[in-house]
C-alpha cells in the first residue's frame, strides 16, 4: 500500500494503516523511500532500555542502509520527555550506519510536536478520515484498535474442530501419508480457486495432515508472492479454529504468509498462537526471519541458513503467550513491514 503524506498530521494518521493496528506507548521508524524496514518497538523508559532497542534493530538497519537513506522517528505516548530522549538516542545511533532522521515526531493522540524544528500542531479527525478513505480505496483492511485486538482476532471457537479431530485421526490412520498429502494439496488449490471456508471435517483433516512434516512442507512450498493473500486467509481461519494439539502448523504457516506479505506485526501475533509447551521448527524459522529484518524477497537466499539456524536452536522457539509478554517485548526485534523493492 502506497500513501502520499504531506504533513505530520497525515503521517501520524497513516501509521496505523501501515502497521495494521494503532500503536500505543510505541516508537515507529518510518523510511522515506524503499529499502529500509518499518519497525515498531515499545517506548523505552530508561537508558538501558534505549540501548537494548538499538541492539535489537541495529543489525537489520545496518545491513539494509544505503547512502542517503532517511527515516522518521514517530513516538506515540503521553510521555513527551521519554519520547524526546528515545528519539534523540535512536537518531544518533542511526547516523552511525548512515541513516539520517529529518523528522522526530511525538504525539499523544491529540497534539504533535516535531522535535528537530520545534513545530507543533493538532491531529485532526478530518485528516484521519481522509487517510482512512484513501486506504479503503486501495483495498487495504482498516487497522485494529490495538495490537491486543489484532492478536485477539486470531482466537475463535475451537470446540467444533476439536470434536471431530479423533474422527480425522482415525481416517488418516486408515489412509496413507501420500493420499493425505494429495488431498491436502488438492483442497488447498480448491481454496485458492473459490475461497470457501473449510467445513469442520475438512479443517480437521487438513490440520491432521499437516502433522506430517513432508505434507506441511509441500503446502509451505506452495506459498508465493502471487498467492500469499489466499494463504493468509486459510491459515488465519484454521489458526482461529484449531485446538492446541494441532495449532502449531497453521499458526506458523500464517506467520510465514504474513511475513511474505510484509506484515511483521501479524506474523508475531500468529507465532504467539503456537502452543508454548512444545518446540516447532517452522516457528523458529519465521521468527528468525522477522527478528533479523530479512526482506521477503531474500527468502530464496536465506532459507537454507534459516533452516540450519532452527536446527541449531534445537527447534526450540516457543513464543510467550500474550498475557506473559505485554504489548510487544523490547527484547524481541520487530520489523513490522519491510519496505518494497528498490
Amino acid at each position: 500500500m502506497d500513501l502520499v503524506v504531506q504533513s505530520p498530521d497525515e503521517l501520524l494518521a497513516a501509521v496505523p494503516h501501515v502497521l495494521g493496528f494503532k500503536p500505543e506507548e510505541s516508537i515507529v521508524l518510518v523510511p522515506f523511500g524503499p529499502g529500509l524496514p518499518i519497525t515498531r518497538v515499545d517506548l523505552p523508559s530508561s537508558a538501558a532500555d534505549r540501548e537494548e532497542i538499538w541492539d535489537a534493530i541495529s543489525g537489520p538497519y545496518g545491513r539494509h542502509a544505503r547512502s542517503g537513506d532517511r527515516l522518521g522517528i514517530l513516538c506515540f505516548t503521553d510521555d513527551r520527555r521519554s519520547a524526546e530522549l528515545a528519539s534523540q538516542h535512536l537518531s544518533s545511533r542511526l547516523e552511525t550506519v548512515g541513516i539520517t532522521t529529518p523528522i522526530r515526531l511525538w504525539t499523544d493522540g491529540q497534539r504533535w510536536r516535531e522535535f528537530n524544528a520545534g513545530a507543533t500542531g493538532l491531529q485532526t479527525q478530518a485528516t484521519a478520515e481522509r487517510v482512512a478513505a484513501a486506504t479503503v480505496l486501495s483495498g487495504a483492511a482498516q487497522p485494529a484498535s490495538s495490537r491486543a485486538s489484532l492478536a485477539a482476532s486470531m482466537v475463535g471457537n475451537r470446540e467444533p474442530i476439536a470434536q471431530v479431530i479423533p474422527t480425522a485421526r482415525a481416517a488418516a490412520a486408515a489412509s496413507t501419508p501420500a493420499a493425505e498429502r494429495d488431498w491436502a494439496l488438492d483442497r488447498l488449490e480448491q481454496f485458492h480457486a473459490d475461497g470457501n471456508r473449510f467445513s469442520d471435517a475438512d479443517g480437521a483433516r487438513m490440520l491432521v495432515a499437516l502433522e506430517t512434516i513432508a505434507t506441511r512442507d509441500e503446502l509451505w512450498e506452495n506459498m508465493t508472492n502471487l498467492n500469499h493473500a489466499s494463504h493468509m486467509a486459510i491459515w488465519n481461519d484454521l489458526t482461529r479454529r484449531a485446538p492446541d494439539e494441532v495449532r502449531a502448523a497453521p499458526a506458523s504457516m500464517l506467520g510465514f504468509a504474513s511475513w511474505l506479505h510484509g506484515d511483521g506485526a501479524k506474523a508475531w501475533c500468529a507465532l504467539d498462537q503456537v502452543p508454548s509447551d512444545r518446540p516447532y521448527s517452522m516457528a523458529a524459522i519465521v521468527a528468525s526471519a522477522v527478528q533479523n529484518g530479512i526482506h521477503p524477497r531474500e527468502w530464496d537466499r536465506y532459507q537454507s541458513e534459516m533452516r540450519q539456524l532452527a536446527g541449531e536452536l534445537d527447534e526450540s522457539f516457543m513464543p510467550k503467550r500474550p498475557e506473559q509478554q505485554g504489548n510487544l517485548p523490547r527484547t524481541r526485534p520487530m520489523t513490522d513491514r519491510p519496505a518494497p523493492d528498490r
